[in-house]
C-alpha cells in the first residue's frame, strides 16, 4: 500500500499502473478509473463533464448479453447518457453498503489494457467484483466497457464506448 496522507492509504487498485511509465496510457487511466470512480461514488458529474468529445460522443448499451445483434445505441448524446451515469450514481449514494463501497469498486476494476494508434485509443475496462451491502445482499460488478478515446487539444477525450457488455465476452452474467 503506498500512503496519500495520515489518514487514508491508496491500495493496489487505485494506483495507475502506468504512471511514470506511459504518459497517455497514465492519463487514460486517471480519467476512466480515478477520476470515474470518484465521480461515481459522489455523483458529482462535474468531475468527469470536461472528459468527453461531446459533439462526437455516443455509446452502445450491451445489456450484459453475448450476442451483439442485442445490442443497442442505448446513448445516441451525452446528455442520454450523463441523465443514465446520474441515476446510477444517485441509487448508489443511496445505498447502505457493509463495506469500503469506493475501494471495493476499485478491488473490482482492470484496465492494464489500452490500445493507442496516433491520436486514437482504445481502453479495455473491466469489472469483477461484488459489494457487500448492510441489508446482507450485495451488488455484483460484472461486465466491461470499451471506452473509445481521442486526443483533443492535448488531452484525452471520450468520444464513445460499447458498455454493460459480459465479462468474460462471450458469456452471459
Amino acid at each position: 500500500m503506498k500512503m496519500v496522507s495520515d489518514m487514508q492509504a491508496l491500495s493496489d487498485s487505485q494506483t495507475n499502473p502506468f504512471a511514470g511509465k506511459d504518459e497517455d496510457r497514465s492519463e487514460i487511466w486517471d480519467m476512466l478509473v480515478m477520476r470515474d470512480i470518484n465521480a461515481f461514488v459522489a455523483a458529482d458529474w462535474e468531475q468527469v463533464a470536461d472528459d468527453f468529445d461531446e459533439p462526437a460522443f455516443f455509446g452502445v448499451d450491451g445489456g450484459k448479453v453475448p450476442n451483439p445483434d442485442d445490442w443497442k445505441l442505448g446513448f445516441p448524446d451525452l446528455g442520454s447518457y450523463k441523465e443514465r451515469w446520474l441515476s446510477q450514481a444517485e441509487l448508489f449514494k443511496a445505498t447502505e453498503f457493509a463495506e469500503d463501497a469506493r475501494a471495493a469498486i476499485f478491488d473490482a476494476t482492470c484496465l492494464t489494457e489500452i490500445d493507442i494508434n496516433g491520436n486514437r485509443a482504445i481502453a479495455h475496462k473491466k469489472f469483477d467484483g461484488r459489494i457487500r451491502k448492510a441489508d446482507g445482499g450485495e451488488d455484483r460488478l460484472l461486465w466491461q466497457t470499451l471506452y473509445f478515446c481521442v486526443r483533443r487539444e492535448g488531452r484525452w477525450k471520450i468520444c464513445g464506448f460499447a458498455g454493460y457488455l459480459p465479462n468474460p465476452l462471450g458469456a452471459a452474467s
